[in-house]
């Protein structure tokens, strides 16, 4: 386990400014300790640098997992959020969307968000933008990004796809042998 270089950080503090904007900040400095990421076979995980000091302990062939898994860095160097950060993104998150409970179970199996499903949506997002989807009881299901810009939601046929699937938390079940 070692820290980020200054090259991952980078990437992966943009792919998390997509979903939560300047909040990364309160990641790091919160008010219960500070917080760390740390890189551990291809996985960036987020701990408490209490708990930091206590892995120092192990061995890195003997240490699995510590603390939370964000996500990993792919062998091209992208970061790829887990579904596993979705907890510590949904309280920051800039642009959220609500799905109708009838679309809840779809996007739950890994499909895209259709307007026909889509309850509400943030004002302002913009294409591309990066969204956290919500169930109608305001439940974090997961995590997306926005087809199409406020607006054009508006207008465009029920058949349309709004929100691109990223991670939800059917993931849990479907690769509980891949997640970590």
């Amino acid at each position: 386990m070692r820290p980020l270089t200054e090259e991952e950080t980078k990437t992966m503090f943009e792919k998390l400014s997509k979903y939560i904007g300047e909040n990364i900040k309160l990641l790091v400095d919160r008010p219960d300790g500070t917080f760390c990421f740390r890189l551990h076979n291809d996985r960036v995980y987020y701990m408490s640098e209490k708990i930091l000091k206590l892995a120092t302990n192990i061995s890195r062939d003997k240490l699995v997992s510590v603390g939370t898994c964000f996500g990993k860095f792919t062998k091209t160097t992208k970061f790829r959020l887990h579904i596993t950060a979705l907890d510590f993104l949904a309280p920051y998150a800039k642009f959220k969307v609500w799905v109708k409970p009838g679309a809840e179970q779809s996007f739950l199996y890994g499909n895209h968000v259709m307007k026909s499903g889509l309850g509400r949506i943030t004002e302002n997002t913009q294409q591309y933008q990066g969204v956290v989807v919500y169930s109608m009881a305001d439940v974090p299901l997961g995590f997306g990004v926005a087809a199409k810009n406020t607006q054009e939601c508006r207008r465009v046929d029920p058949m349309s796809i709004v929100v691109f699937h990223q991670a939800d938390v059917g993931e849990f079940i479907r690769n509980e042998d891949t997640l970590t």
